[in-house]
């Protein structure tokens, strides 16, 4: 029968990973997505 999987267990005196930089990355390409949509409804708009 398989055994299962032990988890492991981080050391008290390790730290986990920094995820800021990939947060602020994320949102400054959130943020280029809703502006150029943005952009572009309002020249949609301003055309018809």
């Amino acid at each position: 029968m398989a055994q299962p999987e032990t988890v492991k267990k981080q050391k008290k005196g390790e730290e986990e990973p920094s995820f800021k930089g990939a947060f602020v990355s994320v949102l400054i390409v959130g943020l280029f997505i809703i502006i150029t949509w943005f952009g572009v409804f309002i020249l949609f708009n301003y055309r018809f």
